[in-house]
């Protein structure tokens, strides 16, 4: 299950977010496990302080690099056309790779996007980055970029569950052929027991998490979710395995209540 982002590359629909998992062996466990069961698709960022390990649970998993899809991050400190531009070779030097598939402007800093977009831009041109995008962009940040960018953005990174939409968000990205990722598809735990999503999971004869997440893919979305147990990690892949009926998809529908879980970047200016 892939998303054809521009240029024929593809980008698996299930990934495992590493936001705050622990640097070191922990991490790179977690990585190499997600990887056993089946994922393909690992998402990290400079500021996780944990690239390195990624890359080695990449490396222990003894699957060849083309078969892995991997994403990081330019963060804020490093916006800015020349300091975006060291920052990436420092994220490429840190996981001891030749390529990154996907590479995103963490947040839309004020006064440095577009520099480090024109960075990016380089970067994919180059061939040393195979697809690049933004993460935390609302509407007017992406219309910013849009005017001004030689190429629009593969990716959007942003928080999307039922309870949190980003429908005019998620529109916008459609006109422009935007991938929508979503962080925090599950809440953060925060919904996981809702009544509306328990009745539909338990209708469905599956769990909370895997209705979260089927949902997303069934509205086109790449989800990111992320744990550090290899039955959660094995339950959250099998999001893949089924399909919701149009009742459930409109009783998730109808779950909206603009619940934001983490950084809320809807009035960053």
């Amino acid at each position: 299950m892939t998303y054809p982002l521009r240029g024929g590359v593809a980008l698996p629909r299930v990934g495992l977010g590493v936001f705050r998992t622990p640097r070191g062996q922990t991490t790179r466990g977690i990585v190499k496990t997600a990887l056993d069961l089946g994922y393909r698709h690992i998402d990290t960022a400079r500021i996780y302080g944990n690239e390195r390990d990624v890359a080695d649970g990449l490396r222990d998993s003894g699957l060849p690099r083309s078969e892995v899809f991997v994403t990081t991050k330019l963060w804020n400190d490093d916006q800015g056309y020349d300091a975006a531009l060291r920052a990436f070779d420092a994220s490429l030097e840190h996981m001891g790779l030749e390529q990154i598939d996907l590479f995103l402007l963490h947040w839309p800093v004020p006064g440095k996007r577009l520099a480090s977009w024109r960075a990016l831009e380089r970067l994919r041109a180059e061939g040393r980055v195979r697809a690049i995008g933004v993460s935390n962009f609302m509407e007017h940040h992406l219309e910013e970029l849009l005017s001004h960018a030689n190429e629009p953005p593969s990716v959007n990174q942003i928080e999307v569950s039922p309870f949190l939409q980003q429908r005019g968000v998620r529109a916008l990205c459609e006109r422009y052929g935007i991938a929508v990722e979503a962080y925090s598809p599950l809440t953060k735990g925060a919904r996981l027991a809702h009544p509306e999503v328990v009745r539909v999971a338990a209708a469905a004869g599956r769990t909370p998490a895997q209705v979260l997440l089927r949902w997303g893919l069934q509205h086109g979305l790449i989800v990111l979710p992320k744990s550090s147990a290899p039955a959660r990690l094995a339950e959250n892949l099998a999001a893949r395995d089924f399909e919701l009926s149009p009742e459930a998809m409109a009783a998730l529908d109808a779950l909206e209540e603009g619940l934001v879980t983490g950084w809320d970047p809807r009035r960053a200016p």
